[in-house]
């Protein structure tokens, strides 16, 4: 085991479920809590003074999400690795958290264990994913290959739009506005060469990205 603890940021805007965790992780003794957070801006401003080497952040937090935080982490803060605490088990976040740069995702339900696990492979350089979405990863990697000319927003928002979201949910969803997602829609259009909806979906679901 290594001897240097391993440097852990949680982030979530549920003071119960930040204490809780907490609480939890700080039984190992290799592992140490550097700091809480409740809201992205407030972890990005403890990431510059504590430098961890995970963060751990809850999906769906009020102001910045989780998703778009993933981005600022990224820039901001290259050298933490992501992992992405949800109660949902749900291919759109699951596909858009790894495409955005997120090293695991973890549901909150599941055991200590698993939590600890996560924060090992993850520190290691490695990646952790809940059971149950190896099969969401997979078509992940089909997609990479095949939307290799589209950005990861486009990505996000194709996923969306063959999900039969409207623009406006769409929009609500990425924390971005419809005109936006209009813009993104027709980008998409005119890198793939596909002038319908109907097509988009054809396309997402023919290239794994969508069942």
């Amino acid at each position: 085991m290594n001897t240097v603890p391993i440097k852990v940021l949680l982030v979530d805007d549920h003071p119960l479920v930040l204490e809780g965790i907490a609480a939890i992780i700080g039984t190992y003794s290799h592992i140490d809590v550097v700091g809480a957070a409740a809201s992205a801006k407030e972890a990005l401003y403890l990431a510059e003074k504590t430098e961890p080497d995970v963060t751990m952040m809850d999906i769906n937090m009020a102001g910045t999400n989780g998703l778009d935080a993933i981005e600022l982490f990224k820039e901001q803060h290259p050298k933490t690795r992501i992992i992405m605490l949800s109660m949902h088990d749900n291919r759109e976040y699951i596909s858009t958290s790894v495409m955005y740069g997120a090293s695991g995702y973890v549901l909150k339900d599941v055991s200590t264990n698993e939590i600890i696990s996560a924060i090992e492979a993850v520190a290691a350089g490695g990646t952790y994913f809940s059971s149950g979405v190896s099969d969401v990863l997979l078509k992940h990697e089909q997609a990479q290959k095949s939307t290799g000319p589209l950005t990861t927003r486009e990505q996000a928002v194709l996923i969306l739009v063959a999900e039969g979201k409207s623009s406006k949910t769409v929009g609500e969803t990425l924390q971005i506005s419809t005109r936006t997602v209009e813009t993104h829609r027709k980008n998409i259009k005119k890198k793939l060469s596909i002038s319908t909806t109907a097509g988009l979906t054809r396309y997402a679901i023919e290239n794994g990205l969508v069942s």
